[in-house]
């Protein structure tokens, strides 16, 4: 058993004095097996102040006690025992380390005070409250600097060697003396010189605590060598950061909103930057109970915005969209650009095998069937290092749209005749559209290599339709070039080049980029296409577009080579991918100067889609009853193809075969591969569906075997439209031709047998035989329709009977007879359909 005599007992309360309110003692624990174990306790006593002037009750016998951290005040004693000098290092040391993380704490304070100071100037917008932040930051970095060199001043005086008393080891705050001063001691008892401290109340609060001895702390030395833990750090920017966000509210920014002629509420928030409960709440205060997504008028909205402090701006409809008419660039901003020639002509004339031989490729081979099906964009490079951008159209009569919109793009158009043939029906379409469109023409009289070409012939049919070429004393180029030969081609590229210099082409390439789609199409892997021409500006990687009523931005662009390009300048064709959906051929290009401005143009340009889709003409009493009683059939279609031009004349082409007993519903037209939603909407009313140089997908194909839905796969026009045409043939069914026989007038009815009746006949004109078709009318209005199913002269079985003679007969399925009635005989012949 250990000595306790020494021990206070627990419980107990020592008299006010300089004594420590924390005592130390040890403890024997008692374990199983009689084993034991001494351990060292701390017991924190009551300190009891006395009144002022009142003498403090005698004090025990100090306690012989290891040195803490905060110790009291040493009591006035004969001498205080001496310690060794390793108890005088111990104290030191213990010192340095606590002076060095009490400076380390407090520039790490100033530091982060200093961050979140920073912080806060830059929200501020002013230039004064920005060098206020800069002064106060200053000032807090010499506030650190001169904490760090207090602190250092500090640390080497308590470094000097000199005899400690182990009551002083650990410095105690100012406000701790003041109160454990005894009432009899002296007032100017001299105070021990202490280091600089901050006035943190964390820190004093960490000082206080570290003052204590603990059995983790005194069996290791560096304790006080260990920084302030991360968390704690955490815990002080928090608090910190709660008391920045109480100070006040910021200031409330004040803005010009644009209102269209009708807005959501959604929408209107947005602009105004406000909640959109908040709006719904100031409008159900006006008695207007609307949600969030309700459409208000312009008036209602600016009673909203002047009620949140904000200024109207009232703006149309229509001023969303993007109007190019009034930029004009400015004369000196122009520069030459190449010209863009269209290649017009008739259905195998050449057209294509022409542009082949310029640009030295295989293209036509390509083609199905050896006829162009969309437009082709190309640039060709001269020997003079000049440069030509060529349009390929189709000739086909489906592709009048697409001819057209090559003629609106173009400069120069180059009319392919063949010699051998002559103006044809496509070739006189193409000279209506160049002009229409105002523009130059040049005419290229083809396949002059073959014994039967005519170039004469070509010239004079020019004639009939006020087309006049140079040989014939008139201002239009003809140039006679063989493009299986490649003769002549230089005499075509000369002549274009001559129509280009007289045209002065310019555009201004140092601007936002214009363009119009050549071709459109949805690809399998790069998603929506757009074939582009730019007319003016130079488009680049990077730039956001509208292109009708889709939008995007320009993520790779493709030339006519398959090489990825990073710029376009004017007149170069290039495949835009980046955009949202599938534009139409003809759409423009804009470029636009962030996303938002691009969806708002589009979703407005969607809208007025959309509008002219739904609105229908209103619909008179007679139209409605007149439209009911139709009894025109609806063959529908799905049709997809790969490119929206396709697309287009495949639709054009099939409406045009529709006639006023039949007539083609196409229920969905696309571009792209045939997928499972097309399949669903086919099979929901039969229709077969038309894929033009595209092939359904795993799960379309799944589900057409599912649903027994038709698929029919073309690559050429032709034979579309012919299979079309048959198919609606068979719908209807064979045509039905009744051809009259003969005629007769009943004369009298008898009876035959129970039930049936016979009549007696007189043949007016014709014969009426036996097994034919019979009409029964009285006073011109029709009875029954039946058959002759028994014919009699007198008692002997006929098969026919001619005009001038009576006979009778036997009605199939009719005993409705009446003498005086008329019997009409006829034959019915069925015809195949035709359309």
């Amino acid at each position: 058993m250990t000595d306790q005599s020494d021990k206070p007992k627990l419980g107990t309360r020592p008299p006010l004095g300089l004594k420590r309110t924390v005592e130390t003692g040890k403890v024997k624990q008692s374990f199983s097996h009689g084993r034991s174990n001494t351990v060292v306790v701390e017991v924190k006593k009551r300190r009891i102040l006395g009144k002022p002037g009142e003498a403090p009750p005698p004090a025990p016998e100090p306690v012989v006690e290891a040195p803490a951290p905060a110790p009291a005040a040493p009591a006035p004693k004969p001498a205080a025992p001496k310690r060794s000098a390793a108890d005088d290092v111990t104290a030191r040391k213990e010192m340095q380390a606590r002076l060095l993380r009490e400076a380390e704490e407090a520039r790490m304070a100033a530091l982060e005070e200093a961050r979140r100071r920073e912080d806060r100037s830059k929200l501020a917008q002013t230039e004064d409250e920005k060098r206020r932040a800069e002064e106060n930051r200053k000032a807090e970095e010499e506030a650190a600097r001169r904490a760090e060199e207090e602190a250092a001043a500090a640390v080497a005086q308590a470094s000097e060697p000199e005899v400690v008393p182990s009551e002083q080891a650990a410095p105690e705050p100012e406000e701790a003396r003041e109160v454990r001063r005894p009432a009899n001691a002296p007032a100017h008892a001299p105070k021990r010189p202490d280091a600089h401290r901050p006035s943190h109340g964390r820190v004093r609060e960490e000082r206080r605590h570290s003052g204590k001895l603990t059995v983790s702390r005194a069996l290791s030395g560096d304790e006080g060598n260990r920084a302030r833990s991360l968390a704690a750090l955490k815990r002080a920017r928090e608090k910190e950061k709660r008391a920045h966000q109480t100070a006040g509210p910021s200031a409330k920014q004040y803005r010009d909103v644009d209102v269209p002629e009708a807005i959501t509420v959604q929408e209107l928030a947005k602009r105004m930057g406000e909640r959109g409960a908040d709006l719904v709440k100031a409008l159900f205060k006006m008695g207007t109970p609307v949600t969030i997504t309700e459409t208000i008028d312009q008036d209602t909205a600016e009673l909203l915005i002047e009620e949140f402090g904000h200024r109207i701006n009232r703006v149309s409809e229509s001023d969303v969209d993007i109007d190019t008419d009034t930029d004009v660039d400015a004369p000196e901003t122009l520069q030459a650009r190449p010209p863009v020639v269209t290649i017009m002509g008739h259905v195998d004339h050449g057209k294509t095998s022409l542009l082949d031989a310029i640009r030295g490729a295989d293209v036509q081979s390509g083609e199905a069937g050896g006829i162009t099906q969309h437009i082709g964009a190309y640039q060709v490079q001269l020997k003079d290092k000049s440069k030509v951008t060529f349009l390929d159209t189709p000739g086909h009569e489906a592709f009048t749209e697409m001819r057209a919109r090559g003629a609106n793009v173009t400069d120069i158009v180059v009319l392919v005749v063949a010699a051998d043939d002559g103006l044809k029906p496509q070739t006189i379409e193409a000279i209506n559209h160049t002009k229409a469109a105002g523009v130059p023409m040049i005419v290229a009289i083809n396949k002059i290599d073959k014994p039967e070409a005519k170039p004469q012939k070509v010239r004079e049919e020019l004639l009939q339709h006020e087309i006049i070429v140079e040989q014939m004393g008139g201002d239009v180029q003809d140039v006679e070039v063989s493009a299986k030969e490649k003769t002549n081609l230089e005499g075509l590229i000369d002549a274009i080049n001559l129509q280009a210099e007289i045209l002065e082409l310019k555009a201004n390439p140092d601007r936002t980029a214009e363009a119009t789609v050549i071709e459109a199409k949805l690809d399998k892997g790069r998603g929506p296409l757009a074939t582009v021409l730019v007319q003016r500006g130079t488009l680049k990687v990077g730039d956001v577009i509208v292109v009708g009523a889709a939008s995007g931005k320009v993520r790779a662009m493709i030339d006519d080579h398959g090489r990825q390009v990073k710029v376009a300048g004017p007149s170069a064709p290039v495949e835009v991918l980046g955009l949202s959906s599938v534009p139409h051929a003809g759409d423009r290009l804009t470029v636009v100067e962030n996303e938002a401005r691009a969806r708002e143009v589009a979703t407005y340009r969607q809208g007025v889609l959309d509008k002219k889709r739904t609105t229908a003409a209103p619909v008179s009493l007679e139209n409605m009853f007149a439209n009911r009683a139709s009894t025109t059939i609806e063959f529908p279609l799905v049709v997809k193809a790969d490119v929206q031009g396709s697309a287009e004349a495949i639709v054009n082409a099939l409406n045009k075969i529709s006639t006023d007993e039949i007539r083609v519903r196409v229920l969905h037209s696309g571009v792209g591969a045939i997928t499972e939603s097309d399949v669903t909407l086919a099979a929901s009313t039969g229709a077969p569906i038309i894929g033009f140089n595209v092939r359904p997908n795993a799960n379309a194909r799944t589900a057409a075997e599912r649903n027994k839905v038709e698929f029919r796969y073309y690559d050429v026009i032709y034979h579309l439209t012919d299979w079309v045409k048959g198919a609606m043939a068979g719908e209807l069914g064979p045509e039905i031709i009744e051809n009259v026989v003969g005629r007769a007038k009943v004369q009298e009815v008898f009876p035959a047998g129970k039930r049936d009746k016979a009549a007696g006949l007189l043949v007016l004109e014709g014969n009426i035989r036996k097994g034919l078709h019979a009409r029964l009318t009285r006073e011109d209005v029709i009875v029954s329709k039946t058959t002759i199913s028994s014919l009699r002269r007198f008692k002997d079985d006929v098969k026919e009977v001619v005009a001038g003679l009576e006979c009778g007969v036997l009605l199939a399925d009719t005993n409705d007879i009446k003498a005086g009635d008329m019997l009409e005989v006829f034959e019915v012949e069925e015809r195949a359909r035709t359309l």
